[in-house]
């Protein structure tokens, strides 16, 4: 592994702080890495197996060793179990998140919650109208718990009947191939094989259930009950967190944002808000800005209050608020190790249980808020959303009283900071193009523009961090590709300078013309991660416009940092949508040469979606032009 900062990450600012964890001792996700040299290779190929107290067991994939588990499994049926329990977890991470922002949107609707406004009544009737929801003459608050009662119950529905916002939301003839493909697979097994998701609660324990000590052993109705749990994610719960987080905080408005720890600022209370879920982090916000604690915090030395953004809590108020945002993933350590925050409030994933240890060694207060993430060491503080404005305050109030602690010999905040355009909505950008997808058809219908690659994902501390994301990006922009994208590489992005007008600058001719016409970079801000429902939209949009399934589209999608369980039920949602993906790392299926084989040839044939892999940029988007040239030549462009 590399030890030297600069190799550990390709962020001026990150460099600079890790010289200060190496030079004091701290402890960050680089340095434990390497204390895990070498990592078990079974794990990485995904043949190891403990759900049952016989094992663990686990499959040589020399064949020189064990080739079954104690209960007779083989490396397939580990493999495709060990996938759809990733899958299950990320698409229960970002379910819930769904769910939380449906129920409220019930208790305001009903009147039983006062903290929260409902601020977008006009997105509220285009996702009733979507819905088949009638609006005509009825109360905006009567048809909130109308659509909120329809997203809810697309979590526990016990039917074999599609949840609605999937039929309402994904195209017809991917919607329709998908009935076919049900079809085919269960007169091919005899089994009953379903794709499209009936419930995204009860996908879930579908996947818990048959991965459980005697069940399900075929590696292709695992890997099929896996594309329709993430199915539920993304035609499912990731889009009920995006529309009714529109909603009811309102959509997104292109702005622009400053990017990098040097938002921070040593004359003021920093506040950074981490996690995932706006809910709290809206009112953080709010609060920051209320006369009477910009007041307190006169009142102990400091010039006011400032709130930034870390990984997809960031994304999401940064889109909404304008607040600026410190960093992705694996910038989290490095801005406790500023000695310059005051308070890092977390909420829900990708929360380093280190941050609590870390914390102790400044000043800092690192406050937890929800019982699915208590950290020993934090200061609890229980987020309760009919309390919102008292807890929010009282947050920032704590934020304020560990001012006076700071030890001003410690902080050193690095100086970098890049300015990014940011809040590209399906709404904004078509509004951008004149509100109608036929600008932006007719600039790839003629070459200017040559396709659309959507990145997403995290930071891998096995990957140089951003470099992954900003080589891929940079390379596909000096080819005339759109590219747009949302989470840690929405973040890494913007830190690169590559979501302003300047990174004109770096693209290709075509792709110049156009964003420069437009007024917008080359290199377009979706949001959070469950935004990544966003791109979905978009891309149905796109079809539906054309006529033709998303298959046919020159669209790629990346997750070229990934790390956590999430990723795995996207990239599957993608896959399953009909969209070449590419993944870096590998993830843990080549100990299955039976479920490779699914997931990167079988699917291409059946679903149009695929997963490739590939570590290097270049030859990277080398593929992906391939594939869109492809696609091109395909609709006779």
């Amino acid at each position: 592994m590399c030890t030297r900062p600069d190799h550990r990450s390709v962020d001026p600012a990150a460099a600079a702080m890790l010289k200060i964890a190496d030079r004091d001792g701290f402890e960050t996700a680089w340095s434990r890495l390497e204390a895990q040299q070498p990592q078990c290779g079974y794990g990485q190929l995904g043949t190891c197996c403990r759900n049952c107290s016989m094992g663990p067991c686990r499959i040589d994939p020399l064949e020189q060793g064990p080739r079954r588990g104690v209960c007779g499994a083989n490396a397939d049926t580990m493999v495709a179990r060990n996938l759809a329990r990733m899958a299950a977890a990320g698409a229960s991470a970002h379910s819930d998140h769904g769910r939380k922002v449906a129920l409220l949107l019930k208790e305001v609707a009903a009147g039983r919650n006062t903290d929260y406004p409902l601020i977008n009544p006009d997105k509220l009737l285009v996702v009733a109208g979507r819905l088949g929801i009638a609006t005509a003459g009825r109360e905006i608050l009567d048809i909130a718990g109308e659509v909120a009662d329809v997203a809810i119950a697309c979590f526990g529905a016990q039917g074999e009947e599609v949840i609605p916002f999937a039929t309402a939301y994904m195209p017809k003839q991917r919607v329709e191939l998908l009935k076919g493909l049900e079809g085919t697979l269960t007169e091919l097994t005899g089994a009953r094989i379903g794709l499209l998701p009936r419930g995204i609660d009860r996908e879930v324990v579908d996947i818990m259930h048959r991965t459980h000590f005697g069940c399900d052993a075929d590696p292709l109705s695992l890997v099929a009950q896996t594309l329709r749990c993430s199915f539920g994610d993304g035609w499912g719960g990731s889009l009920i967190a995006t529309e009714c987080q529109d909603i009811l905080f309102g959509s997104p408005q292109v702005r622009t944002i400053k990017a990098n720890l040097g938002v921070l600022d040593q004359t003021m209370v920093n506040v950074l808000v981490h996690g995932h879920e706006p809910v709290l982090s809206e009112k953080v916000v709010e609060w920051a800005r209320a006369p009477e604690m910009a007041e307190a915090a006169r009142a102990v030395g400091a010039r006011g209050i400032n709130v930034a953004g870390l990984c997809c809590t960031g994304n999401e108020i940064l889109m909404r608020q304008g607040v600026n945002v410190a960093g992705n993933l694996l910038h989290s350590e490095l801005a406790i190790m500023t000695g310059a925050v005051e308070a890092m409030v977390v909420d829900v994933q990708c929360i380093f249980p280190s941050l609590a240890d870390l914390s102790s060694c400044f000043h800092t207060r690192f406050i937890t808020t929800s019982e699915q993430t208590n950290i020993p060491g934090a200061l609890h503080i229980q987020f309760e959303e009919h309390q919102a404005d008292a807890i929010a305050r009282r947050i920032i109030q704590t934020a304020i009283d560990a001012f006076p602690n700071r030890n001003t010999a410690k902080v050193y905040i690095p100086q970098e900071t890049e300015e990014a355009m940011v809040g590209f909505t399906v709404e904004q950008i078509l509004a951008a193009l004149g509100g109608t997808p036929d600008p932006l058809v007719e600039v790839i219908a003629n070459g200017t523009i040559k396709g659309v690659v959507g990145i997403v994902g995290c930071n891998n501390a096995k990957v140089q961090q951003d470099f992954f994301h900003l080589a891929l990006t940079r390379e596909l922009i000096q080819r005339d590709i759109l590219v747009l994208g949302t989470g840690c590489w929405a973040i890494a992005a913007a830190k690169a300078g590559l979501m302003n007008l300047d990174a004109l600058e770096l693209a290709g001719p075509g792709l110049k013309a156009v964003c420069g016409q437009l007024g917008i970079p080359p290199v377009l801000h979706m949001g959070s991660c469950v935004d990544c429902s966003r791109m979905l939209v978009l891309t149905g949009a796109l079809a539906d416009h054309l006529g033709v399934d998303t298959a046919a589209l020159p669209v790629v999608g990346s997750a070229p940092e990934w790390t956590t369980e999430k990723a795995v039920a996207i990239g599957t949602y993608f896959i399953g949508s009909g969209l070449p993906v590419h993944l870096w790392p590998v993830p843990p299926v080549l100990g299955s040469p039976a479920v490779t084989k699914i997931l990167t040839e079988s699917a291409r044939d059946l679903l149009g979606g695929y997963f490739f892999v590939e570590e290097d940029p270049l030859a990277t988007a080398d593929r992906m032009e391939a594939i869109i040239m492809e696609k091109r030549a395909g609709l006779g462009l």
